[in-house]
């Protein structure tokens, strides 16, 4: 399809000038299409970032910013905007377009409607990242064409200029990319799990659960579904689907999907069983970790990996930066960079990863999240809690006294906090159970940030 047709005298709104409005724009402008990129940050805050799009438009003319505000005249004035997932569609200019009849559409909708091949989407309230990742790896090493994109860091938009139909794209989806989808239709859909996250950002948790749901309004009866049997959110979903519904379970056994009985993967359809690898190929640390592999190898099977083609990668793969990533080991103390452990239920599935001595780096910018569920976790496994950025009170408060509690500045001082105190055969963890940007640009700012912190102390 001649992209240009469509685009050409356009005039395209482009909220948000993060990795995906970036890449939606890049996309628009070279389709012919005159975009007007709007973000409430001002031009210095975003130099380094939009620098290489404004040289490349050069003076064109097909690219417009306004930096600083988001302008209502630019929401009425456009043929249709597409949105970043860092901005909300409750903005109050969206409700311009809508009153003037003009589509709005998530980066991931435009990118759909011109992408060729087929598309594995993969949401849920943790384990996105780490899913997403091997999933792809796993089609790979079995020999076919696979991307990871989506919120993993490449925009899906990026990878349309080059997609074929034989491609398969893991593509990571938020549940702020599928507010902003009409079509958007994946061959297979996964949502992992399911618990309260981004409550700053919904009214309620049906809502959130809602917006998730999404990722299977536009399958038909020939694509597939796939969904966590363990996690009572996500298994009830099974029954209203027109998607074919295949399940993953550590706990127990199922008729269709993946499953452990003594200490191996076991994958069950209509034709029989297979066995996949035993556990020990997993180096992955934590039951979460299992159940990621379990997803994983259920929608590799379904995108037409051999089964018995799983086994080498996934004992080649040890995981993903940000995410239970083993730093360093510095006098016979362990250090790990879980910054990717945004919300309260990945800090309680991160600590849980260990059996206890643990010195724990916590908080960052409050999401809504009840912290008090992390009192037990916390009373059983952690000997330290260090606390860091704005909800610091509040995760001291909601924890009641269960735990030895420091306060730190910098990352640099919580680290040094933690090696001054720290006995061989402790664990230091980084698991925020909060957002970053009270203190860093993202959460791989503060992984960094961390990482850095402690490889100062090596010897």
């Amino acid at each position: 399809m001649d992209i240009k047709t469509n685009y050409d005298g356009k005039t395209v709104l482009v909220a948000g000038a993060g990795r995906s409005g970036l890449a939606a724009a890049r996309f628009l402008i070279g389709s012919g299409a005159r975009v007007i990129l709007t973000d409430s940050r001002d031009r210095k805050a975003l130099n380094a970032s939009i620098s290489g799009l404004v040289e490349s438009t050069g003076n064109t003319g097909a690219l417009e910013l306004e930096l600083g505000q988001h302008r209502p005249e630019s929401f009425e004035r456009c043929d249709f905007a597409v949105v970043s997932p860092g901005v909300p569609l409750a903005l109050p200019q969206f409700a311009l377009c809508r009153k003037a009849g003009i589509p709005i559409m998530a980066e991931i909708e435009l990118a759909f409607r011109h992408l060729q091949g087929r598309i594995i989407g993969i949401t849920g309230s943790n384990g996105k990242t780490t899913t997403t990742t091997l999933v792809s790896e796993l089609l790979k090493g079995a020999g076919l064409r696979s991307y990871a994109a989506g919120n993993i860091g490449i925009p899906l938009t990026d990878l349309v200029a080059d997609s074929t139909p034989e491609d398969i794209y893991a593509v990571e989806l938020s549940s702020f990319q599928l507010e902003g989808i009409r079509d958007f239709q994946p061959w297979i859909g996964s949502i992992l799990n399911l618990t309260p996250d981004h409550m700053n950002r919904y009214d309620s948790y049906e809502d959130y659960v809602a917006a998730k749901q999404r990722i299977f309004m536009n399958q038909g009866t020939t694509d597939f579904a796939v969904l966590n049997a363990d996690n009572s959110g996500t298994a009830s979903l099974a029954a209203g689907l027109k998607a074919t519904p295949v399940m993953f379970s550590r706990l127990k056994e199922i008729s269709y999907g993946a499953f452990v009985r003594n200490e191996r993967v076991i994958f069950r359809d209509p034709g029989g069983e297979r066995t996949l690898f035993p556990l020990e190929s997993i180096k992955l640390k934590g039951f979460h970790n299992l159940e990621n592999v379990l997803a994983a190898s259920t929608m590799a099977i379904l995108a037409g990996a051999p089964p018995e083609s799983l086994d080498n990668s996934i004992q080649k793969f040890k995981g993903v930066e940000h995410r239970i990533e083993f730093v360093s080991e510095i006098d016979g103390v362990q250090y790990f960079n879980d910054s990717k452990a945004t919300n309260v239920d990945a800090a309680i599935k991160s600590i849980e990863s260990f059996p206890g001595n643990i010195f724990l780096i916590a908080g960052g910018q409050d999401k809504g999240g009840d912290f008090s569920l992390l009192r037990n976790p916390a009373r059983q496994r952690v000997k330290h809690l260090v606390l860091i950025g704005e909800s610091s009170d509040i995760i001291r408060d909601s924890l009641g006294g269960e735990v030895e509690t420091s306060n730190a500045g910098t990352m640099q001082e919580a680290v040094l906090i933690c090696k001054q105190n720290a006995k061989p055969g402790d664990i230091v963890l980084l698991a925020p159970a909060c957002a970053s940007f009270d203190m860093f640009q993202d959460y791989e700012h503060r992984g960094r940030t961390f990482k850095d912190a402690v490889r100062m102390h090596e010897h």
